[in-house]
């Protein structure tokens, strides 16, 4: 498959058990314990898709996600929000902000996956022409 995951978490029982999961599930997978560490990673080298904690420290979140999505080179990556923050406002804060995806904790560790990999076959699918819609 070759696809890989950046976990912006700083909660270390949550990024063992992400980073479990994802190896498992055939991903790659780096860790960034705060929101400037995820920022360097992604310019080291860019993921398919980012499972990203609203409440890190030095750059939130919210904040990582603008980055993300604002920068041309960057906006295809799948950004999931994984957050423990279940409020109507937040979640379209994140929407808003171009988030592929909010879910939040706790959360099944299999539906997880499984959006994941669909997420970034949905963006390999509409960026190869040969499956553009006619």
């Amino acid at each position: 498959m070759g696809y890989s995951v950046l976990v912006a978490e700083d909660e270390p029982n949550i990024v063992l058990s992400l980073q479990f999961i994802m190896k498992k599930a055939g991903l790659q997978v780096r860790i960034a314990e705060d929101g400037d560490q995820a920022i360097l990673e992604i310019e080291k080298d860019r993921p398919n898709a980012i499972l990203l904690d609203i409440m890190l420290p030095k750059r939130d979140g919210f904040s990582v996600c603008e980055v993300i999505k604002s920068n041309p080179e960057w906006s295809a990556i799948k950004v999931i929000m994984l957050t423990a923050k279940g409020r109507e406002e937040d979640k379209q804060r994140a929407l808003g902000l171009g988030a592929d995806d909010y879910i939040t904790k706790p959360f099944s560790t299999r539906e997880l996956v499984d959006r994941v990999i669909e997420l970034i076959q949905e963006g390999e699918s509409a960026n190869d022409p040969g499956t553009a819609p006619k």
